[in-house]
Formats: C-alpha cells, sequence, structure tokens
C-alpha cells in the first residue's frame, strides 16, 4: 500500500442514530437531505440554531438501516442532549458507540481494504480519504499489516489544511458561523432542495440572493504562518483572520482564512500584497470549491 497514510482521531467520537422513525427524523432536522445518504452511503451535516448557525456538524453515514454520526468528542455529549430534545416522541434510538467504534482517516495515493472496519469515502472532498470505523487495535493490525503508514493527528490536520477544507472547532466556533462561511455548500453539506429543516429558513435566502459573502479560503506562502486569530491585510485594510496553518516539507506553508471575499477582490493590488502578521501572502479559493470571487462592482 505505497503512499497511504492512517491515523487514529482519538478527538472525535461516533453517535449511532436508529429506530424505525430515524430517516424521517434526521430529515427534519439536519441540512442534509437524508434520502441522498441512503443512496450514496455517506453525507456531510449539520444541526442549526433556528438562527440558521452551525449548532453542531458531523459526517453521516448509513448502516443497515441505522446512521453513525462522526462529530467532534468534545461536544459530543452535548449533541446527544441536542437530538434527545428534538426527539419528541419520534421511535429513535440516539447512543454514543465511541468505545466500541473508534475513528480512523486513511489518505494517500491508495485506497485500501476495509476490513474487519466499515468505511467510507470522505463525504466532503474524496482526496480527504477514507474514513473508518471499528475496534481500534484491529483496524490498526489491519492497516499496519497492509504497509500502511501511521502518523499522529497533526499529520492529518496538515493533510486537511493543505486542501483548504475548514474544520469545527479548529478553525470555527459552533453558533458563531453559517454554513456558507464554512464552505458547507461547497462541501455536500447542505440540501437546498429537500423541505425544511431547522434554521433552514435563513441559509435558503443566503443561497438564492447569492449573499454569502465570507468565506474560508486557502493561504499560501514561503515563510512559517503566524498565530491562528492574526489578521490578514492589506495595507492597513482587514480582509479576514487566519484560523489554521501548516508548514510543508518544501519549507513552503498553508493555512486557511476565513475572508470577505468582497474586502479581497477590493484591495488586490500589486503594489499592496496582502500580508499576515507582517509574512506574504497569496490567497486562493480551493479548486473543490463551487464558489467564485465576486465581480468587483458588486
Amino acid at each position: 500500500m505505497p503512499g497511504a497514510t492512517f491515523a487514529h482521531l482519538t478527538e472525535r467520537s461516533v453517535v449511532r442514530v436508529s429506530g424505525e422513525d430515524v430517516h424521517h427524523f434526521l430529515q427534519n432536522l439536519i441540512t442534509a437531505d437524508m434520502d441522498k445518504i441512503d443512496a450514496a452511503g455517506s453525507g456531510f451535516g449539520a444541526l442549526l440554531t433556528p438562527q440558521g448557525k452551525i449548532l453542531f456538524d458531523f459526517l453521516i453515514f448509513a448502516q443497515n438501516g441505522t446512521y453513525l454520526l462522526d462529530t467532534p468528542s468534545q461536544t459530543g455529549a452535548d449533541f446527544i442532549k441536542r437530538l434527545t430534545f428534538y426527539r419528541l416522541r419520534a421511535k429513535v434510538a440516539i447512543e454514543d458507540i465511541s468505545e466500541t467504534h473508534s475513528v480512523f482517516a486513511v489518505w494517500g495515493e491508495a485506497k485500501i481494504d476495509c476490513e474487519p472496519a466499515a468505511c467510507w469515502l470522505d463525504p466532503r472532498v474524496a482526496v480527504l480519504g477514507q474514513r473508518l470505523y471499528g475496534k481500534a487495535d484491529d483496524i490498526k493490525a489491519s492497516l499496519e499489516s497492509a504497509g500502511a503508514t501511521e502518523a499522529g493527528h497533526t499529520a492529518y490536520a496538515a493533510h486537511r489544511i493543505s486542501l483548504g477544507v475548514p474544520e469545527s472547532l479548529t478553525d470555527f466556533d459552533y453558533s458563531s458561523i453559517f454554513p456558507h462561511d464554512a464552505d458547507m455548500d461547497a462541501l455536500n453539506g447542505v440540501s437546498f432542495s429537500k423541505g425544511c429543516y431547522v434554521g433552514q429558513e435563513v441559509v435558503s435566502r443566503v443561497h438564492h440572493r447569492g449573499t454569502a459573502r465570507k468565506r474560508f479560503i486557502q493561504v499560501t506562502s514561503d515563510n512559517a504562518l503566524p498565530d491562528a486569530g492574526t489578521d490578514i491585510v492589506s495595507g492597513d485594510i482587514s480582509v479576514g483572520q487566519l484560523t489554521s496553518s501548516t508548514q510543508l516539507e518544501d519549507g513552503t506553508s498553508k493555512g486557511i482564512a476565513l475572508t470577505r471575499l468582497d474586502k479581497v477582490v477590493a484591495n488586490r493590488s500589486d503594489e499592496t500584497p496582502f500580508s499576515c502578521g507582517g509574512v506574504a501572502v497569496d490567497l486562493a479559493i480551493p479548486d473543490w470549491a463551487s464558489f467564485t470571487w465576486p465581480d468587483s462592482d458588486t
């Protein structure tokens, strides 16, 4: 398995949602279209506040009539409480199964044989790799016997950052931004064709009016980037903030920044390049994105 790398993502939890009413329950609650998840086997979604901001987000995988939700461990208990709050009289069971279902990521040139784990391609961007779920020791032994190289969470984070994919609780806090801000519409995380769900009206309005201006984009520099939270500026004008970064083996750096696209366009200048903490940077929209730079006169 040349080129395959894996990491045990111990900061992730797995919540299983099952029961007679589970499809209908999730369809009326989250941003993802459960019909499409049933057809594809996987998806990405969020539970929003009534005002349309991201309250929790997760990868979701269909397995034998149940769904596995891969979400940050830090907020896993709160996530289960909120799902339970919405359950009411629905015939749905919600349980944390993290003790028996560890989360692994595998990425690189090779696609691995998933046995003995359950696995799917990451539904956000395929090049992120595969997600595996099962007993940690069994998964690790299987991957190592197949020739994959183990790396830590830092290596996986570097992989994700290099692709420009933002992640909750690292690049943004819950209840602080809208799905479009987090690029969820471009990462297969929001349906605009299914019926209502919590926060749907706000998200639909932003989408159909084309008013999303705040976006996560990629940052590149020939030098090490400063700490998260540092402003990206053109002269004295801030166009956004760096949220995470990594330094590559060749010495260049990649980062992710939450920016105002219209401000980036308005302040582009050969005479006044963008910088972050005194370090010159280039700004680009990720290859996987469905959005583009706005016209300079809008």
